[in-house]
């Protein structure tokens, strides 16, 4: 008999720990059936105790695995890697090590998941740096933009491993051939840095679907399924595009609010606001994935509700599923081999 697609969740971590986690572990198995399993990791107590407020019953699919420390959002990285080897986090991203689980999903400390995870689980052969993917909303649909934080600095090599690491993930997906952008300040070819120049001819000189350089409205404009920057230009493009989402709702919410009048369009508009609204939120997008570990990590936003975080255990069971690492292992290797051959 096959063993069950199992992902191990990090209870305690995040703003809300379990309050979230439990609901969302729950929602996941209420659609999932047996192809899934489900291992709740953190203080027993109150995941226990979480589990009995929910009415959960007894379900074969769903196990609590105890953990008696847990990461503080603020902790240092090098502190949660020196001390707390029996944290939520690490005894989830152990289980992943060992095979118990096939991926691990985490609402934690983003500078300690990444830590513990490159600790742990190591880079694929090939891979100098993993990177934070996720995908934002755009005027046709979606694409994956990497890195978004994990690496501040990034080398023109590293650049190239980024785009073939996202070009897998669209391609699991579902898109054939993905189109790779470059971020950049113009799409010209004398514009950008010189890290920036030299990827965008590594990237040319690869087997990728490269289409050039994107400006940062094109991450939501341009006909791309990959965008590709480094960690410190990626993290204040998603940043910003949340402000601008929060300020398109405030001013909107606003306005519908000014006199009796807007009110009345407000609420003839309603139906055509929540479409709007469920297009932007960004709870249908949670969940990023840590490409390029010898093992599958997802992390979700810390202050994600039931169900931005049963989305993100979504995206973890979808690499697991598709084998994101292996299928990123087999395409680096044959990209090293076409540079060989050269």
């Amino acid at each position: 008999m096959t063993r069950p697609l199992t992902i191990a969740l990090d209870g305690m971590g995040g703003d809300i720990g379990p309050d979230v986690v439990v609901p969302a572990a729950l929602r996941v198995l209420e659609t999932a059936g047996d192809s899934v399993r489900l291992i709740l990791v953190g203080q027993e107590d109150a995941l226990v105790g979480r589990l009995r407020q929910a009415k959960a019953g007894s379900d074969p699919r769903l196990v609590v695995r105890h953990a008696s420390q847990l990461v503080s959002m603020d902790e240092s990285p090098a502190q949660a890697l020196r001390v707390k080897k029996d944290s939520s986090m690490r005894v989830a991203i152990n289980l992943v090590k060992q095979g118990e689980a096939d991926a691990c999903v985490s609402a934690g400390n983003t500078g300690a998941l990444m830590a513990t995870s490159r600790f742990v689980l190591k880079t694929l052969p090939g891979i100098d740096r993993p990177a934070i993917c996720t995908m934002l909303p755009t005027v046709r649909g979606y694409t994956r933009v990497l890195d978004l934080g994990a690496n501040v600095d990034s080398k023109a090599e590293h650049l190239l491993q980024f785009a073939v690491m996202g070009s897998v993930l669209a391609n699991v997906n579902g898109i054939e051939r993905p189109c790779v952008g470059l971020l950049n300040i113009g799409e010209e070819d004398i514009k950008g840095n010189e890290q920036v120049k030299e990827a965008a001819q590594l990237l040319a000189a690869s087997d990728l679907n490269y289409v050039g350089f994107v400006e940062g409205d094109g991450i939501f404009l341009d006909n791309v399924d990959v965008v590709v920057c480094d960690g410190f230009v990626g993290n204040v493009a998603l940043k910003s595009s949340e402000g601008v989402a929060k300020l398109i709702r405030h001013y909107m919410t606003q306005e519908f609010q000014r006199n009796l009048l807007t009110r009345l369009v407000g609420l003839i508009a309603l139906p055509v606001l929540r479409a709007f609204g469920r297009k932007i939120d960004p709870r249908r997008y949670n969940g990023a994935s840590l490409l390029g570990l010898q093992g599958i990590v997802v992390k979700s936003h810390g202050g994600a509700d039931a169900l931005a975080f049963a989305n993100a255990i979504q995206v973890a069971m979808l690499e697991a599923e598709r084998k994101v690492p292996q299928q990123i292992d087999a395409h680096l290797a044959a990209l090293h081999a076409e540079r060989q051959a050269l």
